[in-house]
Formats: C-alpha cells, structure tokens, sequence
C-alpha cells in the first residue's frame, strides 16, 4: 500500500513512539509570539534548561500589536509586558527575534514563508492554532499550547498522537470573483466545523492546484476551522518558484539535494485515505457567514437558512441568529455594515491587497464605514507602496495601517466596538472574536472591498 503526502512527511520525522501511544515528532521550524510563550521561557528557566536549537526558532511580535504609531512605546500595559519578555527571552537564548520597527515583522505566518523559513517536507509548529497555513509548502504544520512550546524549546520534539487523513478534492475552474476564501469557507460550510476533527487534510484537485501559493495559504489556514489538525497540499513547480532564493532556503548544492527530496513529495497512486470528500468548483459563488462560525456560511446571493433545514442543534442556531440580529430565511445582501478589516494571517498578504484594491480604485469609501487595511508584515507594507497600491487606496479615502495580527482578535487596539457589524477577511466570527459584542461577517478580500464602497453586504460582481 501507498503512502500518502501526509504519511511521508510525519514517518520521516518519528524518533520514538510511546508504546500505545503518542510519537515522539522531531521538529525542523519553531515560531513563536509574545501571547503564548512567556510562560514556556519562564519554566525552563526555572529549570535551568537552555534552548536546545535557538536556529530553529524565530520569534515575532504580532498578536498584541498597535497598527499605528509602531514607533512610539506600547501603551496597554499588558501588551507592553508580553512584548518587553518576548524581546528578553529571544535575545537570552540566542533566537532570532523581528519585533516591532524590524523590516521583518509581522504576522507569525505570513513572515515564514516570506523568509523561507517554511520549506516542503517540513514540520512547523506555533503556539498558535493557525500555524496550519504553512501546509500549503507541503509541510506538515500545526498549533499547539503553551507546555507543548515549552517541550519543543528544551527537546526539539514534541508527544503527539497521528491524526487520521482525509482528502478533499475540487475540480473544475472555479466562476470570476471566487477566490481561495470563498474555497474554504465553501468546504466549511459543507461539512461544518466539526467535520474534520481528528484528520490532517490534503487538499487534491484542479482548483487546488491553480490556486496561487498565496490563495494555497489562505485555504489551509482555514484547515483549523474545519477542525482538522491541519491541512497540506503537495509541493509542485509554483512552490519551488516561491520559496527559491529566500533568506532560509537552502542555496547552490543544498538546494539541489533538497530538491530531490521535495519532489518525491506527493501522495502514492493507491495511497488510502481514512475519509475522502468530493466537491465541484461549479457550486462556489462568493461567500459570507451568517452566524457566529465559520460553517455558517452560504454563498452571498443565498438566504440564511432555517433552523429546520441545519444540522445540529436548533437551539445554538437560533442563539447565533440571535446574536448578529439576523432572522431565518433573510437575504445577506443587503445587510448594514459598520467595519471592514482586510487583513489577518488569512488574507494580509499582497495579493488579498492586489485583489481589494483592483475593486475600489477609481471609487470612493463609504462615509458610513470604518476600514483597517493591515498588512500581514513589513515586506508586504513595502510592497504595497512599490505597487502603487498605496496611492490608489488613499485616493479612493482609505488608509493603510502598520502590520499585526489587528481586529483578527480582539488582543490589541483594533476592536470591532459592541453591537457593531465587521465585514471582515480573518478566521473566525465566534462572538466576541473582534470585541465584545462584536458582529463578524467573514469574506473574501474582494467583498470586503464591496462593502466598503457600499456600507452593505454587496456582490463584488454587482460592481463590474
């Protein structure tokens, strides 16, 4: 029997197994943040216990983050802290730290595979449940918590159970003005958050294999929302492309020999899967979200469905409802907003900018709407500048802020204020997600520019 993409890379990196029990993963690329690693330093220290490859870990500062006036001190004191440690645990164990005004920071997972720091055939782990992006290299990448962080800086490794596998596959050429959120939060919808729980996914198929490295990132950050451990698409000509002659990427000879290796990275012909799904790029319209997850999306000239009609439980559905003040059986369309924010480490890269801006230019904001526009790093800040882009966008009266994680969460300044309704390009709309009483529509790049043109949930296509 074959091997499976997924398969390949976890056997290579067992050292160990715990007899009926987890396997002892070696891992190649450690991320870290100022949220979930100050206690992790904190007990090897107590410890006496060094990191034991400082090269393998890089540190940045993004979740706790102002989006304006970076180069002033933090003023939440909170932050400041988790800032001020992250600063000190990097430099006293020798890793490689991009904080705030470092023509590196940014967005945990967008600065990895920027630097070339996230490779085929890799395993990247994050404190941080959204490290499932960098699957989309082909590597085998997920989240974990604060005492699994701390076991990889003093070990290298980390105790973890193999997930099943499942594959989902999409053919066909997806319509004009469905980008890779729209994928994922079709998928999401189909099978509901909990659809993929205990799987790591490979995502197969013509869509996925059109799909820039950009849109491949953007589909396997959704993976977590799906409930998968994580999510993988195998590395092909456009990968290599992306990652060739990035900082961390290996160079002359060493890239030669990791190219043999990378291109033997692909699912086996009788490869077999614990759960396959089969789905149609034809049935993809944009999308947003109705309630309050991620699989409460329906594509944006559908109606919100009753509560007859959905799985689960009806009174949860109803509560959500509740919630964004929505009622069963109404048109999205239509629908008041108040915010706009483009960005977060699903969508705050230059081609989400690229893809946003391509809808507003020559056009005018709506005086109703706030918009944060924020790059997912300063190599993406820069870009847009380069582009043009950042003109443009200021001619048509928005503004482009400094990098971070932003209203993705409801960590730093960027907060959806209560009862407020948020078009919004990050990961999740659970209550609260973006602020207290915060209402969250999540969409694709181009339906947030829609939006912000209109003050209302709007069909990108109508604007055409």
């Amino acid at each position: 029997m074959g091997l499976t993409l997924f398969d390949k890379v976890w056997d290579s990196h067992v050292v160990g197994s715990v007899k009926h029990g987890p396997d002892i993963l070696f891992i190649d690329r450690h991320l870290v943040h100022e949220v979930t690693s100050p206690v992790a330093f904190l007990n090897l220290k107590k410890k006496g216990i060094k990191v034991l490859y400082p090269n393998k870990t890089f540190a940045t500062a993004d979740h706790n983050t102002p989006t304006i006036n970076q180069h002033l001190p933090v003023k939440e004191k909170q932050s400041a802290m988790q800032l001020k440690m992250l600063e000190e645990n990097a430099q006293a164990n020798g890793i490689p730290y991009w904080g705030l005004g470092h023509r590196k920071n940014g967005i945990v997972h967008v600065i990895g595979p920027e630097n070339g720091i996230t490779l085929p055939g890799a395993t990247i782990v994050c404190g941080d449940s959204h490290t499932s992006t960098h699957g989309a290299f082909g590597a085998v990448a997920f989240g974990i918590g604060t005492s699994e962080v701390e076991m990889v800086l003093a070990t290298q490794s980390i105790l973890q159970p193999k997930p099943k596998k499942m594959r989902i596959n999409i053919d066909g050429k997806l319509h004009p003005s469905v980008l890779a959120k729209d994928v994922a939060l079709f998928i999401i919808s189909q099978i509901t958050t909990s659809g993929a729980t205990g799987h790591f996914v490979e995502y197969t198929g013509q869509v996925f294999r059109d799909l820039s490295m950009e849109g491949r990132m953007t589909v396997c950050n959704l993976s977590i929302e799906m409930g998968a451990r994580g999510g993988i698409i195998a590395p092909d000509e456009k990968t290599f492309s992306y990652i060739k002659n990035r900082e961390y990427t290996p160079k002359g000879s060493d890239w030669d020999k990791a190219m043999e290796y990378w291109k033997m990275l692909y699912t086996d012909s009788d490869a077999v899967f614990d759960r396959e799904i089969n789905l149609n790029a034809q049935d993809i319209e944009p999308m947003v979200t109705y309630g309050t997850n991620p699989g409460m999306g329906i594509g944006i000239t559908k109606t919100i469905p009753n509560a007859a009609d959905v799985s689960g439980s009806i009174e949860a559905f109803k509560k959500s409802l509740h919630y964004m003040g929505y009622n069963e059986g109404e048109a999205m369309l239509g629908k008041k907003i108040d915010y706009v924010f483009l960005g977060s480490c699903t969508n705050g890269r230059i081609e989400d900018f690229r893809a946003f801006t391509n809808v507003v230019k020559g056009k005018r904001k709506s005086d109703s709407v706030t918009v944060w526009l924020v790059p997912g790093s300063h190599n993406v800040l820069k870009q847009i500048k380069k582009e043009g882009i950042y003109d443009e966008l200021r001619d048509s009266g928005f503004e482009v802020r400094e990098p971070g994680c932003s209203a993705c969460l409801a960590m730093n300044d960027d907060k959806i204020p209560a009862g407020k309704y948020a078009v919004s390009t990050s990961n999740r709309n659970f209550e609260g997600r973006q602020g207290p009483g915060a209402r969250t529509i999540l969409a694709s790049p181009i339906v947030a520019a829609a939006a912000a043109l209109t003050g209302k949930v709007t069909d990108p296509r109508a604007l055409n």
